[in-house]
């Protein structure tokens, strides 16, 4: 059983998946603080100052008064019930430069996968005894019969 086990760790497919995994897992952090730290702080700017990730609204205030201003966590902290739509819609640009990135790197494998044309054919076959002779060839070497012209 641990032989089994074993065979079924080193699979091809089971090493990739953990390794896509682990390099996504990096990757979804790179993302993160490029959502958070690069393009969210300039749109907050755009926007009037605006931080997203504090943008919520109350749908039922919690046991402790807060004042109107107050972070998203202290909100939550006086146990109100929350909409945080600022950190969704942080979410939701994390996923769509995931996306984007993903889309860019399979595009780029696509095309390094790309067959090049085939190579203009060299020989021909002699219709007479199906040799292959030279393409510019106007007499095969073989049977000596007379080629059309290429």
């Amino acid at each position: 059983m641990l032989d089994d086990f074993k065979k079924f760790l080193m699979r091809g497919n089971v090493v990739d998946m953990a390794v896509g995994i682990i390099i996504g897992a990096a990757f979804g952090a790179i993302v993160k603080s490029l959502v958070s730290d690069v393009i969210m702080p300039p749109i907050g700017v755009l926007l009037g100052g605006v931080d997203f990730s504090d943008l919520y609204f109350v749908v039922k205030s919690g046991s402790t008064p807060v004042p109107d201003d107050a972070s998203l966590e202290a909100v939550r902290a006086s146990g109100a019930a929350v909409i945080a739509y600022g950190a969704f819609l942080n979410l939701v640009i994390n996923f769509v430069v995931v996306g984007y990135a993903v889309f860019l790197m399979i595009r780029g494998l696509d095309r390094l996968k790309k067959a090049p044309a085939p190579a203009d054919p060299t020989t021909k076959d002699c219709p007479e005894c199906l040799s292959k002779v030279p393409i510019k060839a106007t007499r095969c070497a073989h049977c000596t019969v007379q080629l059309s012209a290429a």
